[in-house]
């Protein structure tokens, strides 16, 4: 042991010396003789610290720490080692614990120096919480408190003589450590909360903000420390008295809040609620200016009326917070009520000078929006709303007064019956007042929950009274006046009214004496007030006139005093009204009239005055008085929400007065204004559901609005109340008219018709649906039908001209649009009916053309005269022309004369042959739509039409025109449409592209649109594209002539070779719906029947190309072209094989003469060598041979060196002499094949046709000679000498023939194995596997066949053979006939599997 204390002498001198390298030494040696001893460690870490070995330094100190851990000098080594590596927590955490040591020790000095150090470390290095720790250490109530209360009285004289000087005195007086506690816990706890806040409102599903406050404010307030320092400051005997004031503040506002963020019914909200209660009460007792604990306070009083408020306290708080908003409106009110504001004997003296009522209710209204959460302010500001009978903003104060009462009860834990019953009163009497008995329903609601809590409730009773009163339940309403008087006997405000209301019951009620009795008695007691008086005299006027005409004159007088008492006292002047409209003696109409108007004007709620006043404009038809008169009625009640606007009044409330309603409709209406003419009309209807006059102007205001289905109905509920009124029927004729319901009102006008035979309007209604049910039809394609609604539209126009010259104009347009789309088809089916239809329409018109017409059209026409579209047009023009000749003073009438007449113009350009007079006609429709446009600028169509007229000869004209329309409507898909095939004729197919396709967006039904963009695609080579929008145009609903040609034309190009019945039906539909509409149109009709060749109707081809061969011939005649000559002789050339094909071999003889007689010689030798080979084939059937053969050999000459057109004729003439059967002939057959095959060896017909020739003559020899050249080719090359793989189909009938199956099954697999995609070639092979009894095989090679429509058709037959079971076998087969009907093998099938 002395060794060690030798060692620990050494390390001591040393490290006072600063020896820290020996003192390390010494403190190691001893520590090997004695490792746990403490000095010696304690020793070791100091050195180890100054020598910068650190973790060692730190371990050495735990080791003489855990030796003796109440020694205070191993933690003040460490304290300096947590310093000296600025390891801030530890060193907070070590001086924490050795200040406990030390205060174990009781040594205070350095307890002291050690919490300076840990106060100085917390404030630049610690948070805000371990600062709040460190100075809790200076508190009574901290554990080391005991012994640094041990230190003596600071020497304030000498602060510098003690080292902690601040502890010392921070000790002695913790007042200045709490307010800084104080202020660093409000600090931390308002970052936290608004941190929390912000981090949680960002989250998905979050609550609402008041919510989220509400939740973060309980977990943060809840376990706060903050009430226990305010109230460790309040309790401190050194706060001084502004400082104890401003703690209260805060404690209250603190516990306010936290109350308010408590959900309500816990026991928590209600002991917090307690507290607050108590600040505010010791806050209110002691008379501080704290705002809240006052406005707290007043809120918390239940005081039902302002009445109950405590005076004197309202008076202190205007008294310690003058300049408080809250303070004007409390002046403002204790003015308005008569309050004096000082409390004194003399009441005069305490009374401030009283401005005007208005000038205070006006200073109690600007106050309101900014105090508007307060209570007591709601109560002030309805009861000043009640007393001014502003019922409306009383019922929106009350409610929200109500809402705060509630929220007040949630957040204060506490119930306030008086105050919310109150508010309850206040609603239930504004509704009762307001536009009644609109709220009666609401109010009576109100007034029951009212008089449940308190039965005796004056206003309550009150209330319910008037709502019988103003439903005539006198009796009822009695009891409860008389009540409410038994309860306010002398109360002279609602207790003497109860008995007036009483007296007016019992007169009401059968009781008149008595009830004027009762008025009397009341009206003694009223001398002082004008107002009160005057409707009391007013009252026992009505009650003597009720008694009869010998009272009338006492009534008068009664009236008269009555409006002595007060002149604004609007229902005198309407009881004097009504005495001289229907008393007095002489009427007096003019005084009657001025005293309504007075009426009028002082109260709209005098309904009776307002429709005597309406009614007498009417009779005058001042119609504008009679909208203001209904107009202001409609206020008067309330308008469309009945006072509450925002709140779905419109729906919820019957009008009072329906006639005022009706008016408004009405004018409404006439000014075509259907919106609120609808409204109105709606609204009278809900008054007044079975008046059938307002469901009639209903309907119609629904027709003129576009809403057809509403009109239907309320027009169908019209008729049903009066089935007998004309004007409904008419109107709904009208609206299914409109509808495209044609018939159904053609059928409607026809009745009304059959009763009124003179009704003009109903006749012009009927001539515009025939021609509208003429235009439906002939769209749908029923153009006899068409053409029979367009006479029958004329007629009635002539008729109606004949009835009535003011309906000239209008009858004329009717008569002149029919002929118009007559003029659509070239011929007429009902010539007759139409001839004499133009006679007696031309014998209405000028003999003469007019000078706009002068050259362009003819008016000529008799019963001799031919009826053509051409003719029709011109009748049309005439008659567009006669309308503007009628004139008119409308500018819209003139503009769509003009428009008219230039459209028909612009239509004859086209059916004019002379450029000169096409041109004349183009100049005079541009000229007419100009004046049309000039008429009515603002019509799309005249634009668009003056954009046609100029779109060839003037493009920027056009594009000027088309952009007006455009800015007119732009949603004008035909606009837009026009405008992009400008752009296409203008070859900028960018803008035409970008045109087009805004049409196709407004419109996708629109056909041009999508003709435009086929030929966009097909100027950018997108001939594919184009192909399929054209194909997709002729699908569509409205039908454009040419692109059905188009269409047609294209698709039989392209299956010219391969035409199949699929491909080749939609080009008959399509060409049967153009030919039906242009039946004159020699190009249709040839390639119609060129499709019904294909098609395999040849004797509907013959009629269609004989008559498009009639109307060529017709317009060779009068044109003598070339163009028109070759197409007749390629018509002709195409009916002689038609008739060939028909077996009419003399007509097809006939046919194949005229166009070798057409042909110019040297010329067309393909077409004369297939005219004579024709001819040559139709000889040969008729049995003259030797003709025949002469035009085959005069067929080859012709032919010459085109080894194409000669191929064909060689095959034609060699199956020909094949088809004589002798054996000279097929010899010469035989030779004239090898010789064409040599001559041309890839002319696989040829080839094939010799093959066939050696098959059926076994000649195997010939086979191969005709098919080794073919085979010997490639295979690509094979396939595409022979699209229709014959080859490969008379190689298997080879082998069959020979009875080799297996080659043949060889070929056709191989076939397969090539083209493994080709269906006919895998049902060949299933064919033949079925032969030789292979089913399974053939299954195999059918299971996709059902690929598509037109594998699946062509293979069912197959799979039925193959199926393995009856039934389905049978399915297969019925399918197979399903989809191939017209197939003979399909029936076979079926037979076959039936039978088997």
């Amino acid at each position: 042991m002395s060794l060690v204390k030798t060692k620990l002498k050494a390390a001591r001198e040393a490290l006072g010396k600063k020896q820290y390298a020996a003192a390390k030494d010494a403190a190691e040696q001893a520590l090997a003789f004695d490792p746990p001893n403490y000095n010696a460690n304690v020793f070791l870490g100091l050195a180890l610290l100054e020598l910068g070995e650190l973790p060692e330094s730190e371990q050495a100190y735990r080791r003489a720490i855990d030796a003796s851990p109440d020694q205070p000098l191993a933690w003040q080594g460490l304290l300096k080692f947590y310093e000296r590596t600025e390891r801030w927590e530890q060193h907070m955490e070590t001086a924490r614990h050795l200040i406990g040591l030390f205060a174990q020790l009781n040594d205070a000095p350095k307890c002291v120096d050690t919490l300076d150090k840990l106060i100085q470390c917390c404030r630049t290095r610690g948070t805000s919480a371990q600062l709040v720790e460190a100075l809790t250490l200076l508190l009574p109530d901290s554990s080391v408190y005991g012994t640094l209360s041990t230190l003596p009285i600071p020497d304030h004289t000498n602060p510098d003589a003690t080292p902690g000087y601040a502890t010392q005195v921070a000790v002695h007086n913790t007042l200045p450590v709490l307010e800084e506690i104080m202020a660093i816990v409000e600090t931390a706890e308002e970052e936290a909360f608004t941190k929390e806040v912000a981090k949680r409102r960002t989250r998905l599903g979050a609550a609402s903000p008041e919510q989220l406050r509400k939740e973060v404010g309980i977990e943060i307030w809840g376990p706060s420390t903050l009430p226990k320092i305010y109230d460790d400051i309040l309790n401190h005997p050194n706060t001084p008295d502004d400082l104890r004031r401003a703690t209260d503040a805060k404690l209250l506002r603190y516990k306010h809040r936290y109350m308010q963020a408590l959900p309500p019914g816990g026991d928590a909200k209600s002991a917090v609620s307690r507290e607050v209660d108590e600040l505010v009460a010791g806050a209110i007792t002691l008379g501080l200016p704290d705002e809240l604990a006052w406005i707290l306070f007043l809120d918390g009083q239940d005081c039902m009326e302002m009445e109950n408020y405590s005076l004197p306290l309202l008076r202190q708080f205007m008294e310690i917070f003058p300049s408080l908003p809250l303070t004007s409106l409390l002046r403002a009110h204790f003015q308005y009520a008569n309050i004096p504001f000082v409390e004194t004997e003399d009441s005069e003296e305490a009374a401030a000078p009283t401005p005007e009522p208005g000038d205070l209710l006006d200073t109690i209204l600007d106050v309101y929006p900014t105090v508007s959460e307060s209570i007591i302010v709601n109560q002030i500001v309805v009861a000043a709303y009640l007393h001014e009978c502003d019922f409306q903003n009383a019922i929106t104060v009350a409610e929200n007064g109500s809402s705060l009462v509630a929220r007040a009860e949630a957040d204060r834990a506490k119930s306030l019956p008086r105050i919310r019953l109150g508010f309850k009163v206040a609603l239930a009497t504004s509704l009762v007042h307001l536009f009644p008995p609109k709220h009666h329903v609401r109010a009576l609601s109100v007034i029951d929950r009212v008089l449940s809590a308190a039965p005796d409730n004056a206003l309550a009773l009150m209330g319910r009274a008037y709502v019988l009163q103003y439903d005539q339940r006198w009796e009822e309403a009695s009891e409860l006046f008389a009540r409410v008087h038994d309860l306010l006997p002398g109360d002279l405000q609602l207790g003497i009214r109860a008995r007036e209301e009483l007296a007016w019951c019992q007169s009401q009620s059968g009781s008149p004496a008595a009830g004027i009795q009762g008025l009397e008695d009341v009206l003694a007691e009223l001398e002082d007030t004008d107002a009160e008086s005057a409707r009391c005299l007013w009252r026992i006027g009505k009650s003597y006139w009720d008694l009869g005409d010998e009272k009338r004159d006492d009534a008068y007088r009664y009236f008269i005093q009555s409006l002595k008492r007060n002149p604004s006292y609007a229902p005198a002047f309407t009881s004097l009204g009504i005495y001289y409209a229907e008393f007095v003696t002489p009427r007096d109409p003019t005084r009657a009239s001025k005293c309504f108007q007075k009426a009028f004007e002082l109260d709209a709620r005098e309904a009776d005055a307002a429709r005597r006043l309406a009614d007498g404009f009417a009779e005058e038809r001042e119609w504008d008085l009679v909208e203001v008169v209904a107009k202001r009625t409609i206020e008067g009640e309330g308008g469309l929400d009945a006072g509450l606007k925002g709140q779905g009044g419109i729906g919820r409330f019957l009008p009072t007065n329906a006639w005022a309603w009706k008016a408004v409709g009405v004018v409404e209406l006439a000014r075509a204004n259907y919106a609120p003419a609808i409204q109105a009309l709606q609204i009278t209807l809900r008054a007044e559901p079975d008046d059938q006059v307002s469901w009639l102007r209903l309907g119609e205001a629904y027709s003129r609005a576009g809403r057809h289905a509403a009109a239907l109905k309320a027009l169908a509920r019209a008729q049903e109340l009066d089935p007998d009124d004309w004007m409904c029927s008419f109107f709904l004729g009208d609206v299914q008219r409109q509808i495209g319901q044609f018939q159904e009102a053609v059928d409607a006008f026809q009745i009304i018709l059959e009763q009124r035979p003179s009704e003009v309007g109903v006749l012009v209604s009927l001539g515009q649906t025939y021609l509208d049910l003429g235009k439906a039809e002939f769209v749908d394609g029923f153009t006899a039908r068409a053409e029979q609604s367009f006479i029958t539209a004329v007629r009635i126009a002539l008729q109606t001209m004949g009835g009535s010259a003011g309906f000239r104009s209008v009858s004329w347009k009717t008569a002149a649009d029919a002929i118009f789309f007559l003029s659509r088809r070239s011929t007429c089916i009902d010539e007759d009916a139409v001839r004499s239809l133009f006679v007696d329409v031309m014998a209405l018109l000028s003999p003469e053309p007019s000078k706009r017409l002068a050259g362009l059209v003819s008016t000529v026409f008799d019963e001799n005269s031919s009826v053509n579209g051409l003719k029709a047009l011109e009748i049309a023009a005439i008659a567009y022309d006669y309308r503007i000749t009628l004139g008119s003073s409308e500018g819209l009438a003139r503009g769509s004369a003009w428009y008219d007449l230039g459209m028909s113009l612009q239509c004859l350009t086209t059916k004019r042959d002379s450029d000169e007079i096409r041109q004349q006609l183009v100049a005079k429709a541009g000229e007419c739509f100009t004046e049309a446009v000039r008429e009515d600028p603002g019509n799309e169509l005249y634009w668009l039409a003056l954009g046609d007229v100029n779109f060839l000869s003037r493009a920027k004209t056009a594009q000027h025109a088309y952009i007006k329309a455009l800015e007119i409507d732009s949603k004008n898909a035909l606009i837009w449409t026009n405008l992009g095939l400008l752009y296409l004729h203008e070859n900028d197919l960018e803008l035409a592209n970008q045109a087009l396709f805004r049409a196709q967006t407004l419109d996708p039904e629109c056909t041009t649109a999508w003709i435009g963009q086929a030929l966009v695609a097909a100027a950018n080579g997108h001939h594919t594209d184009s192909t399929t929008l054209i194909a997709h145009a002729v699908t569509l609903a409205s039908a454009v002539p040419e692109a059905d040609l188009e269409f047609a034309t294209r698709t039989f190009t392209r299956l010219a070779g391969t035409p199949s019945v699929d491909n080749l039906l939609p080009v008959f539909f399509v060409l049967d719906r153009y030919c039906r509409g242009r039946p004159d149109d020699a190009c249709g009709l040839h390639l119609f029947g060129l499709v019904c060749e294909s098609l395999g109707h040849l004797e509907f081809a013959v009629d269609l190309v004989g008559r498009a061969i009639a109307i060529l011939e017709a317009e060779y005649e009068e044109s003598e072209t070339a163009t028109v000559e070759r197409h007749f002789t390629i018509a002709n050339s195409n009916m002689a094989r038609l008739r060939l094909s028909l077996r009419d071999y003399e007509g097809a003889i006939e046919s194949f003469e005229s166009v070798i007689g057409l042909l110019e010689e040297g010329k067309e030798n393909v077409m004369r060598a297939h005219a004579q080979f024709g001819m040559g084939l139709a000889n040969f059937k008729l049995g003259d041979l030797e003709a025949a053969l002469n035009l085959f050999e005069a067929a080859l000459e012709t032919a010459g060196d085109d080894a194409v057109v000669r191929g064909h004729v060689t095959v034609l003439l060699a199956q020909t002499l094949w088809a004589i059967g002798l054996e000279e002939s097929k010899e010469s057959a035989k030779a004239q094949l090898l010789d064409c095959i040599s001559t041309d060896p890839e002319n696989l017909a040829a080839i094939n046709a010799l093959a066939g020739m050696g098959i059926l003559t076994d000649d195997d020899t010939l086979v191969d000679a005709a098919l080794a050249e073919v085979l010997a080719l490639p295979l690509d090359k094979r396939l595409e000498l022979d699209p229709r793989r014959d080859v490969n189909y008379l190689l298997t009938k080879h082998h069959i023939g020979q009875g080799n199956a297996g080659k043949a099954i060889g070929v056709a697999q191989g076939a397969v194995f090539a083209e493994p995609g080709r269906q006919d070639s895998r049902n060949q092979l299933a064919m033949l596997n079925i032969q030789m009894g292979d089913s399974t095989a053939a299954r195999a090679l059918l299971s996709a066949s059902a690929e598509s429509f037109e594998t699946a058709r062509n293979s069912v037959a197959l799979q039925a053979i193959t199926a393995t079971e009856n039934e389905s076998a049978k399915r297969y087969a019925q399918k197979a006939v399903f989809l191939s009907p017209g197939e003979t093998r399909s029936w076979q099938t079926l037979a076959c599997v039936g039978t088997h």
